[in-house]
């Protein structure tokens, strides 16, 4: 079913305060700002020559507004730098951080099955959105998944999809995109003339589960494979070949493989320890509060920015308190 809105989104700029830089790469880096009563935001900023994927991010984020396998934008614009050299949007905090360090924290070592099961199933549910509405994320790898705090009893973490700034928008030509990052792609995507569509994020998500057992990629001609060491339980040796089947028209869809025991058998299984979450680096100098807003609808509360209408409030109380200290004052 589609979902409708009544209010836009914003971002108080004012009163928000950098807290640190939460990564950069080649097209950019997303930075932690706070704010004293909204909480947290993730900044996003890029090059201004890269202003149309950020465009299409925040298309994309605003389309799946209050999906809670999909990453909420905080504003539903895209501001511009001083020196009109950058452009950057405001997206919710992932305060549990992101897949990449769940499994760098293991070291090597494979979580728990049961974990990775739960972890897949709602990612699997991110992908089924997307595909369902003729998108394709197209980059999807651990640092990717971005994690928040559980609200289901069982689950380690809630699960969201993020950056779609390399993403294929329904009815769009795929020959002028960039599929992702190598190591996650599937032999029919690499190079010029790769094949761009729902198939491809299976196989990345393939490669995901490959990586939270703890396996390593192995290059194979212009592609590569995974490998495990250790042995897997055999309904998830099954589901990783439905995920890497070569032919990109048999390979599984989401919505099928949501149906797979590996997935449905999670919901019987207890965790059997605890798992590591917050990075250390992310509980310094948090002095803001984690708000948590109302949810417009979905089966998971899902946190996001202020409406207007929340912004005028504490604009009208912010401009009262104002008044009523001047006028203490004279």
């Amino acid at each position: 079913m589609d979902i409708r809105y009544e209010e836009p989104l914003c971002v108080d700029e004012i009163s928000l305060k950098h807290v640190s830089v939460l990564g950069q790469g080649a097209y950019g880096s997303v930075s932690l700002k706070g704010h004293p009563r909204h909480g947290f935001y993730a900044k996003k900023t890029s090059p201004i020559e890269l202003m149309e994927n950020l465009k299409k991010e925040l298309r994309i984020m605003l389309h799946f507004r209050n999906h809670p396998r999909i990453i909420q934008a905080s504003s539903d614009q895209l501001y511009l730098g001083m020196l009109l050299k950058d452009c950057y949007i405001y997206m919710e905090y992932a305060f549990e951080g992101t897949l990449r360090e769940i499994i760098s924290a293991f070291q090597g070592k494979p979580l728990p099955e049961h974990v990775i099961g739960r972890s897949t199933r709602m990612i699997l549910q991110g992908l089924e959105a997307l595909h369902s509405h003729g998108y394709v994320h197209c980059d999807l790898k651990p640092s990717n998944v971005l994690l928040f705090p559980s609200t289901t009893l069982g689950d380690p973490w809630n699960v969201k999809l993020a950056d779609f700034g390399l993403a294929k928008e329904p009815n769009t030509d795929s020959r002028s995109l960039f599929a992702g990052t190598i190591y996650y792609m599937p032999p029919e995507s690499v190079g010029p003339d790769g094949v761009i569509g729902p198939a491809l994020d299976i196989w990345s998500l393939g490669c995901i589960i490959y990586e939270m057992f703890g396996g390593k990629p192995i290059k194979i001609g212009d592609s590569y494979e995974w490998r495990l060491d250790q042995d897997i339980s055999p309904v998830t040796k099954d589901f990783l070949r439905l995920c890497h089947t070569m032919h990109p028209l048999s390979r599984a869809s989401a919505t099928e493989l949501l149906n797979h025991p590996f997935i449905t058998q999670r919901n019987s299984i207890p965790r059997a320890r605890p798992i590591p979450t917050r990075s250390p680096k992310r509980q310094q100098g948090l002095k803001f509060p984690l708000i948590f807003t109302r949810t417009i609808c979905g089966p998971l509360p899902t946190p996001i920015g202020p409406t207007r209408r929340q912004h005028a409030r504490s604009c009208v109380n912010g401009s009262k308190n104002s008044r009523s200290i001047k006028g203490g004052e004279e």
